[in-house]
């Protein structure tokens, strides 16, 4: 999880490599009406997420029927949107993306091949709600270099699987 430039379908991949599970790209249920809105610099509203968010929801929900591991990508920067995805698995572990904000625009405005404008940045930052005690997670900062990012969030789940 986290904002747009993060790190997290590059991240998700190797961790689900490492895992030897399914990766499943979140921004792929966006529906195409999402996709036009945030290319033309409009951010999203919680009424434009909600089907989206219920279709990875039910996407875990499979998952987890199915005893199958999965490393899924989504912003998930509202509690309520992480409490949605723990509808479909309340195993959910959240692995937090965070970074300094500079650092992430910079990441945005070098990538050529995504439909989210650096402009959209502020109002992520803006959404985000950082992960609650509650809440089964860990915030990795993002100046880490991608192997130690996964290695990291590897470490987390194994003392929450013990």
């Amino acid at each position: 999880m986290g904002v747009s430039g993060c790190g997290k379908s590059s991240i998700a991949k190797l961790l689900a490599e490492r895992l030897s599970c399914d990766f499943i790209e979140g921004d792929d249920a966006h529906s195409q009406e999402n996709i036009s809105k945030m290319s033309a610099g409009i951010p999203l509203t919680d009424a434009d997420r909600h089907d989206w968010l219920i279709t990875l929801k039910q996407t875990l929900r499979h998952h987890a029927a199915a005893d199958m591991s999965v490393v899924l990508t989504c912003s998930a920067l509202k509690r309520r949107y992480r409490d949605c995805l723990r509808e479909g698995d309340p195993q959910v572990f959240f692995v937090h993306l965070h970074g300094d904000y500079d650092l992430i625009v910079q990441r945005m405005q070098s990538r050529n091949r995504h439909f989210m404008p650096s402009t959209l940045l502020n109002s992520q930052f803006a959404d985000l709600e950082p992960l609650q005690a509650d809440e089964h997670g860990i915030v990795l900062d993002v100046k880490h270099s991608p192997d130690e990012l996964v290695e990291q969030a590897i470490n987390a789940l194994k003392v929450v699987l013990v």
